[in-house]
């Protein structure tokens, strides 16, 4: 399994990014697609993910209500629309891949999304 995230860029406070994750190879049986974050000095932090099977996701508190994670299993895309976005939420996203819960076992490159004004 291959994945590709991409859309960051250079925002203002308060703008809006939708970040995408395209998945190739044998995506069917794959549990959940995660996007994680990495600001700079800082750790990784789980951001958000969706399960394949139901569509139930999870968001971590610092982005509750601000972003909104889907999937479009016709394209095999993954997606994480970011509004209202802060300059704390600058970082480098990436996108993962689960084949079973608890653990990413596929990751893509990193997209770099700087919030700035």
């Amino acid at each position: 399994v291959q994945l590709q995230a991409s859309g960051g860029g250079l925002v203002q406070p308060g703008e809006s990014l939708r970040l995408s994750c395209a998945t190739s190879g044998f995506t069917s049986d794959l549990y959940a697609i995660g996007w994680y974050r990495q600001a700079p000095g800082k750790g990784r932090e789980e951001v958000s993910c969706i399960v394949s099977s139901d569509g139930s996701t999870y968001y971590a508190d610092s982005v509750k209500g601000r972003f909104t994670v889907s999937r479009d299993n016709a394209k095999n895309t993954a997606y994480l629309q970011m509004n209202s976005l802060k300059p704390e939420d600058t970082a480098v996203y990436y996108c993962a891949a689960a084949k079973n819960p608890g653990k990413y076992d596929y990751w893509g490159q990193g997209t770099l999304v700087t919030v700035s004004s």
